[in-house]
C-alpha cells in the first residue's frame, strides 16, 4: 500500500479509548472522552517519558522497548481514565439488580471497581498471549516434526512454521473481537485518530469534513509495529537451535526487548521515511489496518480534532525533519 504524500510528518500519535482518544505530543498528553452527556471532557495526562529521564535509553534498541514500556504503562492509564469519564453520568444499577459478583466487586473496591476488573482482565490477557504466541506454536510444530521427522532438518522449516502461525493466530483475534461492538467503537476512535493526524500532516484546517477525507492507514500505527514484531519474531526465531517447548518458548520471551527494539527501529524508519524498501517493510502492517481501523462517525471525529489542537505545540517542535 503505497504511503499517502503529506506536506510534514509530526511525531504526534495517539491511542483510541473507550469514547476518547488519548494524543500525545512532544509537550503534553491529553486523553479526550466523549461524556454520556455528549460533551467532550479533556484532561492531560503525564507519561513516564523514561527516554527523557534516561540518556542511555536514547540508544537504538533501548528506546524501542522503552517506548514500549511507557505506552503500555500511559495507555493503560489513559484507558482507565476514559473508561471512567464516558461512564459519568450513567445511572448505576440498584443494587437489587446487581448480580453477586457486581455486588462483590462494590463491597470491596467501590469506585475503584473499573479499575480492578481491567487491570484483572490485563493480567489475564498477557498470561493469554504468552501461552497462544509462544507456547501454542512451537508446541503444535513438535507435534507435527514427530509425525514428519524431515520437518527437523532445517531450522528455517521451525521458525517459518511458528512465526506465520501466530500471524494467522493475531490475524483470527483481531477478526473475531471486531465483531464486539464495543470494541468496533474502540477501532472508530482508531481510525478517527489516523485521519486527524493526516490532515494536520497535510497542513488543512483541522474540521470534520477536511479529517473525514484522510485515509484511516497511516505507517506509524502501533498495529504496524505488531505486525513488524511478528515477522522480526521469525528471523530472530532462526537463531534459536532449541526444540524443547518451554526452553525454546522461554528464549524467546527473554529474547522479547531485542525482538521489540527491532521492530520499532523499523517503524520508526518506515515512519520517517517514504522509498520502495520502507512501504514493503510497512505493507503488511497496513494491510492489519483494515481490521483494527474503521470508518468514524462525525462525533468521534471531534474528539479527535479537540485532542489533537491541545497538543500542537506553536513552535513546530513536533515536526519531524
Amino acid at each position: 500500500m503505497k504511503r499517502e504524500k503529506t506536506k510534514k510528518i509530526t511525531s504526534i500519535g495517539g491511542q483510541a479509548l473507550m469514547e476518547g482518544i488519548m494524543m500525545r505530543g512532544p509537550l503534553k498528553t491529553t486523553v479526550g472522552v466523549r461524556k454520556s452527556d455528549g460533551s467532550i471532557e479533556l484532561e492531560e495526562i503525564q507519561p513516564l517519558n523514561l527516554t527523557q529521564k534516561y540518556k542511555l535509553l536514547r540508544l537504538p534498541i533501548l528506546r524501542g522497548v522503552a517506548g514500549m514500556i511507557d505506552s503500555l504503562v500511559t495507555g493503560n492509564k489513559a484507558l482507565l481514565m476514559s473508561a471512567d469519564k464516558a461512564m459519568d453520568g450513567v445511572e448505576e444499577v440498584p443494587e437489587e439488580e446487581m448480580s453477586k459478583f457486581d455486588k462483590w466487586l462494590d463491597k470491596h473496591f467501590g469506585e475503584k471497581a473499573v479499575g480492578f476488573i481491567m487491570g484483572a482482565a490485563t493480567v489475564i490477557a498477557i498470561i493469554f498471549c504468552i501461552g497462544v504466541f509462544f507456547f501454542v506454536p512451537t508446541l503444535l510444530f513438535n507435534l507435527l516434526s514427530s509425525a514428519v521427522p524431515a520437518l527437523n532438518d532445517h531450522i528455517i522449516y521451525r521458525s517459518a512454521f511458528e512465526g506465520i502461525l501466530r500471524i494467522i493466530l493475531f490475524l483470527v483475534y483481531m477478526a473475531l473481537v471486531t465483531l464486539n461492538k464495543d470494541i468496533k467503537r474502540v477501532f472508530q476512535y482508531h481510525g478517527a485518530e489516523h485521519k486527524t493526524i493526516f490532515c494536520y500532516e497535510h497542513e488543512l484546517e483541522l474540521t470534520v469534513e477536511n479529517v473525514r477525507k484522510q485515509s484511516r492507514f497511516h505507517p506509524r500505527c502501533g498495529t504496524s509495529f505488531i505486525v513488524l514484531m511478528l515477522i522480526v519474531g521469525i528471523l530472530i526465531g532462526l537463531f534459536i537451535p532449541f526444540t524443547d517447548v518451554w526452553l525454546r518458548s522461554s528464549i524467546k520471551i527473554v529474547l522479547l526487548p531485542l525482538t521489540v527494539g527491532i521492530g520499532y527501529e523499523l517503524i520508526r524508519i518506515c515512519g520517517r521515511h517514504d522509498n520502495a524498501v520502507t512501504r514493503i517493510i510497512a505493507a503488511p502492517g497496513m494491510w492489519m489496518q483494515h481490521l483494527t481501523t474503521k470508518e468514524p462517525e462525525d462525533d468521534m471525529i471531534e474528539v479527535a480534532i479537540k485532542a489533537m489542537e491541545d497538543v500542537i505545540p506553536e513552535n513546530g517542535e513536533d515536526l519531524i525533519k
